[in-house]
């Protein structure tokens, strides 16, 4: 029983409150297995205490008998989606760097933020965003995507990635498969999309086509219901969607992780635990629960009852956890905590200052 438990709780990522490591995660990383977490702001105050705050996250994954360290993610792509900011580099939102249109220049960028989060023991960042601007009206992606064409958002999207994951830090392509023209903030409730496939295939899916072409290590699906493709559930919860399309017809074959289950497109329509297990039968191999303790500890028992009743084979299982033991193998080791004076040194560094000025002026915006 002890190893099914972690074994499910390999899949899951979550977050907690504070900026130590708080009782509540570390439950989790104990006594179920959980083997990937999540900071935001509230969990940041500066880069000697992030990196402690690893090591300590880290300690107590490996007193617990993890057999492979703990991933920890940020998001952390720049503007106003940023937990990491001064004394680290303040990035400007990624449409600058679409309008410069220099793919050196988003490698650059894409390099830049793996070191600094990489010197903190960070080694998974949720970025780049590789939706298509396409509404004006959109309340959630606007100025994080590149621009409005898919053309370039792909070759930005691409540059970027290369960056992070050369300088040792795993991307993340989202969100699968285009939250770019949605007037609605899945955060909130759940959005819709009605264009024709014909309409996805010349926008909203290049960009994650050529993600896939530079090697992306994880793509993040949408909460929004994309009619042509599923019209009775959320991209995240589809099978047609995450299975059929992404992994069988554009064969990806990295880990595919759902954006996080507590947001209310699908914890008001569904519930975090139910679709924690709607999102892994669909295909997602990394589930995200954020928020509440408890909701965390629901979703993993909802899954450890599928793999027994057999809702969840256990090929797709084990074929799930084999993706994840690869990303981990490939970022984490050598393991080896971070140093709190290197994570100092890194944070803000004079190269990433100007670089982020250059691509202001060059961009036309002030900060």
């Amino acid at each position: 029983m002890r190893e099914k438990v972690r074994r499910v709780g390999e899949r899951f990522m979550v977050g907690f409150d504070g900026l130590a490591a708080s009782p509540d995660v570390k439950r989790m990383i104990r006594e179920f297995g959980v083997g990937h977490v999540i900071l935001f702001e509230k969990n940041v105050d500066g880069p000697e205490q992030v990196a402690e705050l690893v090591r300590e996250l880290q300690g107590v994954a490996r007193d617990a008998g993890h057999s492979l360290p703990l991933m920890v993610a940020v998001d952390q792509e720049g503007g106003r989606v940023a937990r990491l900011r001064e004394p680290w580099t303040v990035w400007p939102p990624m449409r600058a760097v679409g309008r410069i249109g220099s793919e050196d220049i988003a490698r650059q960028v894409g390099a830049a933020l793996a070191a600094e989060l990489k010197a903190c023991g960070i080694r998974y960042d949720f970025a780049p965003d590789v939706d298509v601007d396409t509404n004006p009206k959109n309340p959630i992606i606007g100025d994080r995507s590149f621009g409005e064409d898919p053309d370039l958002v792909g070759r930005m999207g691409a540059a970027m990635i290369r960056g992070l994951q050369d300088t040792g830090v795993a991307a993340c392509a989202k969100h699968f498969p285009g939250h770019g023209d949605t007037d609605v903030d899945s955060h909130l409730d759940l959005p819709t999309v009605d264009h024709e496939r014909s309409r996805l295939d010349e926008v909203e899916l290049p960009p994650f086509r050529k993600a896939i072409e530079a090697g992306v290590a994880t793509i993040m699906t949408a909460h929004v219901l994309v009619r042509s493709l599923d019209d009775t559930v959320p991209a995240t919860l589809s099978p047609r969607v995450i299975d059929g399309l992404l992994r069988k017809e554009m064969k990806y074959g990295g880990v595919i992780v759902s954006d996080d289950l507590e947001m209310k497109a699908v914890a008001d329509h569904w519930g975090a635990a139910p679709g924690a297990v709607k999102a892994a039968q669909a295909g997602c191999d990394l589930l995200p629960v954020c928020i509440t303790t408890e909701a965390q500890v629901a979703a993993i028992e909802s899954l450890i009852r599928a793999v027994e009743d057999e809702t969840l084979s256990r090929t797709s299982m084990d074929d799930a956890c084999a993706r994840i033991r690869r990303l981990k193998e490939k970022y984490l080791l050598p393991y080896r905590d971070p140093d709190p004076r290197a994570a100092r040194a890194a944070a803000g560094a004079g190269e990433r200052l100007v670089l982020s000025r250059e691509i202001m002026d060059r961009a036309g915006m002030t900060a």
